[in-house]
């Protein structure tokens, strides 16, 4: 029995519109001490795990592989998708490529995590409860009412329920109850279970998924057979439908840092007080800047475009990415 550590590496991080482009996602930026957070992830479980999957997408396996070489991981198995589908397909994908007993830690390769003692503990836990035969997801500690996450409402390990990303004041309520968590995205289970309740739940992901898995040429799953996998996420398809499942809750300090809020939070913390200036923040721009009259606002430039906005705006970057990728396509490319 293996433990494998999956990283899922297929988003594009449209909240970090203009710096994250499909060309260079936000997981493969080096803005953490001049490592990205693909090479951080791959670093940080290296020794927790006995060998690594990476299931990415056509436009970005090579900066992948970049990565990979820089966290001295040389061993890896790579699979790659010829369009996203989902978390659902991609941890399918990763299973399928391992044995039934194999225990998958499945991570994105987007995330921050502060105190790895705590998180290789908190690995170790749930690694414990996926030999048990449950499906394992992480849970995080809330620090305020964020809307921009789900929740699992829990009592210790036991999972109450799941609930959807809330309004303002649910989120405070759900602050108040403190038996609430942040849903991570982070799970940890069995290759075969994972495959079993899959194919009970989403008969129609599974079956597509194994149709597309066997007929992938090296690395490379074909395009034809990727189009007709329904998309939608393993919470959607198995976490929050299974009698199996177990929650653990994290005490690692944990950020997704999907929006341009969550870096200045994050920055903030690390005490990298070079970014702010009179309660502003500056991200990418080498040019001199000065704020006046305002405050909490960010200035984010890049070679070819400049946002400004109130940080408590930040969810709302996406609606921008969308448009200019009907409009102006070449500026998200």
């Amino acid at each position: 029995m293996s433990v494998i550590h999956v990283i899922l590496s297929g988003g594009v991080g449209s909240r970090l519109w203009p710096v994250s482009r499909k060309s260079m996602p936000k997981q493969y930026i080096p803005m953490f001490g001049d490592k990205s957070l693909f090479q951080l992830t791959a670093e940080r479980n290296k020794h927790l795990v006995d060998s690594t999957i990476i299931v990415g997408n056509k436009d970005n396996y090579l900066l992948s592989q970049a990565d990979l070489i820089r966290a001295g991981l040389h061993q890896y198995i790579e699979i790659i998708e010829a369009a996203p589908r989902n978390t659902a397909a991609a941890i399918a994908f990763a299973a399928f490529d391992s044995k039934p007993e194999d225990i998958l830690l499945v991570t994105p390769s987007d995330h921050i995590i502060t105190n790895e003692d705590a998180y290789a503990s908190a690995i170790n836990e749930s690694v414990e409860l996926a030999r048990q035969g449950y499906l394992v997801t992480f849970g995080i500690s809330p620090s305020k009412p964020e809307t921009g996450y789900g929740y699992i409402e829990h009592l210790g390990n036991e999972v109450v329920a799941f609930r959807e990303k809330p309004d303002q004041s649910t989120a405070e309520l759900f602050l108040e109850q403190g038996n609430f968590l942040w849903n991570s995205g982070m799970f940890c289970f069995q290759a075969g279970l994972f495959l079993e309740e899959l194919k009970a739940f989403e008969s129609e992901i599974y079956e597509t998924s194994r149709i597309t898995w066997e007929g992938k040429s090296n690395a490379f799953l074909p395009e034809t057979e990727t189009m007709l996998i329904p998309s939608k996420s393993i919470d959607y398809a198995v976490m929050e439908r299974s009698a199996r499942i177990k929650v653990v809750q994290a005490t690692f300090g944990w950020s997704d840092l999907g929006s341009f809020e969550s870096i200045w939070e994050h920055w903030e913390q690390e005490g990298e007080v070079h970014h702010f200036k009179q309660n502003n923040c500056v991200v990418g721009s080498t040019k001199h800047v000065e704020f006046l009259g305002v405050s909490n606002l960010m200035l984010v430039e890049t070679d070819d475009a400049i946002l400004v906005l109130d940080k408590s705006n930040s969810q709302d970057v996406k609606k921008i990415y969308e448009r200019l990728e009907r409009e102006i396509p070449e500026l998200v490319k």
